[in-house]
């Protein structure tokens, strides 16, 4: 039905964009990292409230409608941050220090 990541600290939040570019709807932690990289392709949650995670998982298992949308964006999302993107931006900005 979908990822569920509560984490508590992120320092990039690799594994949401792993699950949306399987097509997999996301509800993840509202903290470090985690909204930046998810944007409005997740459903977002306090990790330290258990009823906030209780509602959003609810919300996504009644709306099949809702987890459609999500795995829609989200694999949107997870291609703007593909490995081939991010080693080209590298190398890039690597040229620009260099000049």
């Amino acid at each position: 039905y979908c990822f569920v990541f509560p984490s508590l600290y992120e320092g990039f939040g690799l594994p949401v964009l792993e699950a949306m570019a399987c097509g997999t709807p996301v509800a993840c932690s509202n903290v470090a990292s985690l909204p930046e990289v998810a944007g409005d392709a997740a459903l977002l949650f306090d990790p330290h409230e258990v009823e906030c995670i209780r509602a959003v998982l609810m919300r996504l298992l009644d709306d099949a409608d809702l987890r459609d949308d999500l795995a829609r964006h989200g694999h949107g999302r997870a291609a703007a941050f593909s490995w081939e993107r991010t080693a080209t931006a590298t190398v890039e900005q690597y040229v620009r220090l260099v000049r």
